[in-house]
């Protein structure tokens, strides 16, 4: 699957169902520019997880609203509700166990 580009508009719906990941990152964040291709990863291997991706720049909203504050932040919800959040780069290994125990649950 891939990585679906959401936008302060679409971010409710696009995270109302099942267990999906949003990476919040921006162009020119070091650290969002080596997250992105373990998201894209984990998006081919794990079917069960929705994976979105967020640019904060061009979407303030949504990153205020959450009170994220730094990049990259990677938000896991299950059926609409914030269930975790993780700040910073994290490996394939980390994020797959995180998204496991929900997929799980």
């Amino acid at each position: 699957m891939a990585v679906v580009e959401t936008t302060d508009k679409t971010f409710e719906n696009d995270t109302a169902t099942g267990v999906t990941l949003t990476d919040f990152w921006a162009t020119w964040c070091g650290p969002c520019r080596m997250q992105s291709p373990v998201v894209e990863q984990l998006a081919d291997e794990m079917d069960t997880v929705t994976f979105n991706k967020m640019d904060v720049d061009a979407n303030p909203a949504t990153p205020q609203k959450f009170g994220i504050m730094s990049i990259p932040t990677l938000l896991v919800k299950k059926d609409g509700q914030v269930v975790d959040t993780v700040v910073g780069y994290h490996t394939k290994d980390q994020l797959k166990q995180l998204l496991t125990q929900y997929v799980e649950a």
